[in-house]
């Protein structure tokens, strides 16, 4: 299957949908088909990898993940390397949950199971997110709209399973698929240090790295971002 004709399936980041990429979809939506999934049938991350392959009835495609998303999009190769032609990994982490945050995710699910999920996004979360750019409060009320499109219960599932989640580091460094690593610079929750990390085991990887963006450089700078995931489809 040539690049042009290769499906594009995006992975949104945790509590996200389809909003996250939205100016992707509309500049690439013209060269490529595109679909965008949803982390809300699994407990664990490879019971989301294995649920949205299943539904996904492309023999073959390019894959781009975002924070969960790209933990997500990462068990995905692993679980179906032959179907997966590119992957492009946005501002998120090969290693597995380190006991510390795992042990932060508890008083989180407390507080959301007990009603405080607006206040958990507003305090805890989203302040995480972004560079400090003109749009940074319209992309966080965003944000916290898709989050709370999804409710207290995808949270949950969505912590739980961050908090199992594999480390891939090992099938990374062993697969040959064309990748694009990218974050933004001022990303503080999946740092450039653990894009340099993917790149340098990815052998036919390229890196990008976002100015004047931080966790979601899709909505924070998305003329860049589109203008690398283009690079990439087209390689």
């Amino acid at each position: 299957m040539s690049s042009a004709s290769l499906p594009l399936l995006f992975i949104p980041g945790m509590m996200c949908d389809a909003r996250l990429f939205r100016p992707q979809i509309e500049a690439l939506a013209d060269r490529y088909p595109v679909y965008v999934a949803n982390l809300i049938e699994g407990d664990t991350i490879e019971d989301l990898a294995a649920h949205i392959l299943s539904e996904t009835s492309a023999s073959e495609f390019a894959l781009a993940g975002l924070s969960m998303g790209g933990i997500v999009a990462m068990e995905m190769l692993r679980q179906a390397p032959e179907r997966i032609k590119k992957i492009a990994l946005l501002d998120t982490n090969p290693r597995a949950e380190l006991e510390d945050v795992k042990q932060k995710r508890e008083p989180q699910i407390t507080k959301v199971q007990a009603g405080g999920l607006r206040e958990v996004m507003r305090d805890e979360m989203k302040p995480n997110y972004l560079a400090d750019t003109p749009q940074r409060d319209q992309i966080l009320d965003l944000c916290m709209d898709m989050a709370l499109k999804f409710g207290p219960e995808i949270f949950v599932k969505q912590s739980r399973a961050l908090q199992s989640r594999p480390d891939q580091q090992d099938m990374l460094a062993a697969s040959d698929c064309s990748a694009l690593i990218l974050c933004g610079r001022e990303d503080l929750l999946c740092p450039i240090e653990r894009h340099e990390l993917m790149h340098d085991l990815m052998k036919n990887s390229q890196l990008e790295i976002i100015d004047q963006a931080g966790h979601l450089p899709t909505l924070e700078q998305p003329i860049k971002t589109n203008q690398a995931l283009l690079r990439w489809m087209e390689r």
